[in-house]
């Protein structure tokens, strides 16, 4: 199977779980350090929206370095190997020990298929 398919999967998962905390999803424990029961705060909503912003931008690197659309340079994709890094370091050091251990694994895998859609 293609790894920019299997990574695409990956993307649209954390995207929708992104958007359920933007409308209001009672996973604040997940997500942002875990310091929130319940749903988020508008402040913390944007961070959310900013986070689908992102990994939308970096999907759409990882499909220019695979050979598609948009045909960006593939430095954009190296910039997308290094917020997915910090990604999984952060996501393996939060406080939160439930969203250590839901995302500590999934940003590891997704980090391995970037370094290996933009490397290889």
């Amino acid at each position: 199977m293609d790894l920019f398919l299997i990574y695409s999967v990956f993307i649209a998962g954390v995207v929708c779980f992104q958007i359920a905390l933007v409308f209001g999803a009672p996973w604040g424990r997940l997500t942002q350090g875990g310091q929130i029961e319940g749903a988020l705060p508008w402040s913390r909503r944007f961070a959310a929206i900013a986070s689908i912003v992102l990994l939308c931008a970096m999907t759409l690197a990882l499909h220019s370095v695979d050979g598609g659309w948009p045909n960006w340079p593939s430095w954009t994709a190296s910039a997308a190997v290094f917020i997915s890094a910090l990604s999984m370091f952060v996501n393996w050091i939060t406080p939160s020990k439930p969203e250590r251990m839901l995302w500590g694994p999934i940003t590891t895998v997704m980090f391995v298929l970037v370094v290996a859609i933009a490397y290889f």
